[in-house]
């Protein structure tokens, strides 16, 4: 059996912040593929049309390691080749992302709302990995966990590939203390604080999670800090990090986000990218111990939430 080859250095730079897409040449124990461009046609064509695959042969996009690939090159099974894909137009968010906190290892990021953390769907250049590379100059920045793209602030970013496990494993292994603030409707009746414990249910292609009957898989800690004219701001410690947790919480509550536009209803197309209603949800507080120096460490985003004003 055919060992699998570890894939060589791209030979392609990053586009916009964005790697180039990597492809390595499958079996074809049915022989159906006597050139690269018929692998490619069959690979391709059904998303982009077989005039574009034609068209970015012609413009030398697929390359190898040697250069570019010419169409009719027979097919070698496990060959890797590189390409950019077609960027479609994005609407610029127009918020910058600060940077709270930047050294040999770490960036420490204050995403704004509507910006994505990673490359995801419609959602390519215009995302926090994206814009960091190109404002830094880190081709190899990486981001050790996700933050919600309507939610803002403090996301760890990772400088060294070689340090990137270490940070995602203080994540996988729930080792980082994470403080949310956000701005939700005041009720008198409930009292705080308290912990919210759950079972939360999210299904690929459904918007919304929802809350059901079962063991618990979710836990937040809710804190008033205080309140006025209806509202209330609240600190919110996540135990575990289910999607959307903390809007599903507070919506279960009766006291959904300010501004969100999911729970409790979801709204029509859109309204999640209305730049003036910020969901009110902020990742104030990083805090861990540093698995590579062995320090405590802590971070502050320097954001404020727009519906609750300094006085």
């Amino acid at each position: 059996m055919r060992g699998r080859a570890k894939p060589p250095p791209a030979p392609l730079p990053q586009r916009d912040g964005i790697d180039p897409v990597r492809v390595r040449l499958p079996e074809d124990p049915g022989g159906e593929w006597a050139t690269v461009r018929d692998h490619l046609l069959a690979r391709f064509a059904g998303a982009i049309g077989a005039d574009r695959v034609d068209a970015m042969f012609a413009e030398g996009r697929f390359v190898s390691v040697h250069g570019p690939v010419a169409p009719d090159e027979p097919y070698t099974a496990g060959r890797f080749l590189w390409f950019h894909r077609d960027f479609a137009p994005e609407k610029p968010v127009p918020f910058p992302v600060g940077v709270v906190y930047h050294d040999a290892r770490l960036v420490i990021a204050d995403k704004p709302h509507f910006l994505a953390t990673t490359p995801r769907g419609r959602h390519i250049t215009e995302t926090a990995v994206a814009r960091l590379r190109r404002e830094l100059g880190l081709p190899s920045l990486q981001p050790a966990h996700r933050l919600d793209r309507l939610t803002a602030g403090l996301v760890l970013f990772v400088v060294r590939p070689e340090d990137r496990g270490a940070y995602q494993t203080l994540f996988r292994d729930k080792l980082v203390r994470k403080e949310y603030e956000a701005v939700a409707p005041y009720d008198p009746s409930i009292t705080f604080p308290r912990t919210v414990r759950s079972r939360i249910v999210k299904e690929r292609g459904v918007i919304a999670a929802r809350e059901e009957p079962g063991e618990a898989n979710s836990e937040s800690r809710i804190e008033l800090l205080e309140h006025r004219e209806g509202l209330g701001r609240y600190r919110l410690l996540p135990t575990t990090g289910r999607t959307h947790q903390l809007r599903v919480h507070m919506n279960g509550l009766g006291l959904p986000l300010v501004h969100d536009p999911v729970y409790p209803v979801v709204e029509p197309e859109g309204a999640a990218d209305d730049w003036t209603r910020p969901l009110q949800l902020l990742a104030r507080v990083l805090e861990f111990t540093d698995p590579v120096t062995g320090g405590p460490r802590r971070f502050e985003s320097g954001l404020r939430l727009s519906a609750w004003p300094d006085r």
